[in-house]
């Protein structure tokens, strides 16, 4: 069994009996007298504190309520300022314009001609005398018992054009026969002013790189009246769209007209003669081409 045993310090040893360190001397942990120069420092401090409030100077801070809102309040006026001068800035110097001079004239000096006789001159060819060649006999006339065909006939031997002909169309006349060929094309006659049962008039609207929409205005022998026919056309397996239009406005003349018809052309200012056939199909395609897309260019 283990005990342990306590032991005053009265009986001072110079090593612990417990762990075998040498033990201080006795009253060697502090003197015992006080601490002077500490206690007059603290005296000092707490002089010099009191000091300070008795004698300090008495600073009162007093903080003005704020204004209420029936108060008024003045604010003063800044100072005026006088308005500065502008300066006038000093005005740059013009420099006189250059006199443009005329450049003098030239006189061509006049070289004399020089006489070498060692010169190359084109040799000078005597002209042959000419050969009378023997004039041809025109045989005569045949006898023409009517007068009027002795004439024409007489005017065609000079060349002259026969005057079944017309005099050339001016422009005012062909403005105005368009214009009268317009009015009866929207009226459905022809130009004597017979109703025209057959034909129509073609409008491209809506159209997109992909899409289009033609209209087909004609006359339906059906029902004895105008009748507007609208498709929508895609590219689908066509080169664009312009050509994909062009081909389905060659369907629908072929539904009215299988072989030839006529076109009237504003771009041309006459009425042209066109073929519907299978066989003239690539001539027709080329010239609907022009008529209705004037601006296209097939691409490369």
């Amino acid at each position: 069994m283990l005990f342990q045993f306590t032991r005053s310090h009265t009986d001072h040893h110079e090593y612990c009996e417990a762990c075998g360190q040498r033990l201080p001397a006795p009253g060697g942990y502090g003197d015992k007298q006080p601490n002077r120069i500490g206690i007059a420092i603290s005296v000092a401090l707490h002089v010099l504190v009191a000091l300070y409030f008795l004698f300090g100077p008495n600073r009162k801070i007093v903080l003005t309520p704020p204004a209420k809102e029936g108060d008024m309040v003045w604010v003063a006026p800044l100072p005026k300022t006088k308005p500065s001068k502008p300066k006038t800035q000093p005005q740059p110097e013009q420099k006189p314009t250059p006199r443009k001079t005329q450049p003098a004239k030239i006189t061509p000096r006049i070289v004399p001609q020089r006489h070498n006789p060692n010169a190359i001159t084109q040799v000078e060819i005597p002209e042959q005398p000419r050969t009378p060649q023997p004039a041809k006999l025109t045989p005569p006339p045949p006898q023409v018992d009517d007068m009027q065909a002795m004439v024409e006939a007489a005017r065609r031997r000079r060349g002259a054009v026969p005057s079944a002909e017309s005099a050339p169309e001016s422009d005012d006349d062909r403005a105005r026969r368009i214009a009268r060929a317009n009015i009866m094309g929207a009226q459905g006659r022809s130009a004597n002013g017979e109703r025209n049962e057959t034909g129509g008039i073609f409008d491209v609207t809506n159209k997109t790189f992909n899409s289009a929409d033609v209209k087909f205005r004609g006359w339906n022998t059906n029902f004895k009246r105008q009748w507007l026919q609208q498709v929508h056309v895609e590219v689908s397996g066509e080169a664009d769209i312009e050509t994909a239009v062009v081909k389905k406005m060659i369907e629908l003349i072929r539904k009215e007209k299988p072989g030839d018809f006529e076109w009237e052309s504003h771009r041309l200012g006459k009425v042209v003669r066109m073929s519907a056939r299978k066989d003239d199909e690539a001539e027709l395609a080329a010239f609907l081409m022009k008529e209705m897309f004037p601006e296209y260019r097939r691409a490369r």
